[in-house]
């Protein structure tokens, strides 16, 4: 039964995406995630912004069924199958997937996003360093163990760049001080063991004094837990992103800070590059092919406007 249904998606999706091309003779990019999160709701605002200026494309937005590699190739397959003149895609494992990234890249403009695939061939990557924002993420953490302390972290996908390279800007800005990474806790994107990941390391590790979450949904998840075992304020978060749940935890205190990436910005920059390339101009893309989105640092200092900011984008304010 579930095969037929997967081939009925593909099917609709290829009618729908070639319907539209064909109806109209406009060009499809999509832009491709890695897992149903709400920290996609930003980029797929920034794409719908970026459709008002390109109304010779026709832009959509697609979130894989599950977060796997195979699954999201198969999503890719399916709009290249389709037409798609263009896809922007978060790569599922890209240090496995070269092959399979090289053969969309044969039938469609490929730019990569969130976590980059040097080895294929994409014309470029369009996100933050995360290296960097790790660095960032290790200044929270000094800032709020000025003395040392051990941290446990939590990560999504730890294999993908994104998350491998704010390991190594954590470690590398908090290296020479007395803070201790004790572990990094994985969760293939399932929210069910993000929540129980945090559950159990805080079971084994009564008197740990950091958690930090990696990714989006990690962070709301050791909030709840937190605050469940009476230890808001106590044990020190430092984040990544903006779900409104961590935001909230900024603004009362019981959340050191967040590292905010541009997500909104991926998708509406992303789009309109993609579209320049498309017709001809690859003036814009650096000899290393990376375009670096700047991230930042979100403290009490700052997270109103920020909100405020965040909502704008979103159409929400």
């Amino acid at each position: 039964m579930k095969r037929f249904f997967v081939a009925g998606a593909a099917l609709a999706l290829a009618m729908s995406v070639g319907a539209a091309t064909d109806a109209q003779d406009k060009k499809t990019l999509a832009f491709v995630v890695n897992g149903a999160s709400d920290f996609w709701k930003a980029a797929e605002a920034g794409v719908a912004k970026a459709q008002d200026e390109l109304p010779d494309y026709e832009l959509v937005f697609k979130y894989p069924e599950t977060a796997t590699a195979a699954v999201q190739q198969r999503l890719m397959d399916d709009l290249v199958a389709a037409g798609v003149a263009g896809i922007m895609v978060s790569p599922n494992d890209p240090k496995h997937s070269t092959e399979s990234l090289n053969r969309i890249a044969e039938n469609a403009v490929l730019f990569t996003t969130d976590s980059d695939a040097p080895d294929s061939k994409r014309i470029a990557y369009v996100g933050s360093s995360n290296v960097d924002a790790g660095v960032q993420a290790g200044e929270l953490m000094k800032k709020a163990m000025p003395d040392g302390g051990k941290c446990i972290m939590f990560v999504g996908i730890l294999a993908n760049d994104n998350a491998r390279e704010r390991v190594e800007g954590i470690k590398e800005s908090i290296a020479g001080t007395n803070i201790e990474i004790l572990d990094i806790r994985e969760d293939d994107i399932d929210m069910a063991r993000a929540k129980r990941n945090v559950e159990d390391a805080l079971a084994a590790n009564p008197d740990i004094d950091c958690l930090a979450g990696l990714y989006s949904y990690n962070t709301p998840r050791i909030y709840e837990v937190v605050k469940d075992a009476g230890q808001l304020g106590k044990i020190k978060i430092i984040a990544f992103d903006e779900d409104p749940v961590t935001l909230g935890g900024v603004k009362e205190g019981t959340i050191v800070g967040t590292v905010v990436q541009q997500p909104y910005q991926w998708g509406y920059e992303g789009m309109k590059m993609m579209a320049r390339y498309i017709e001809g101009d690859s003036s814009f893309i650096p000899e290393n092919k990376l375009i670096i989105v700047p991230t930042k640092i979100i403290d009490q200092s700052n997270v109103d406007a920020f909100w405020e900011e965040l909502k704008t984008q979103q159409g929400k304010s």
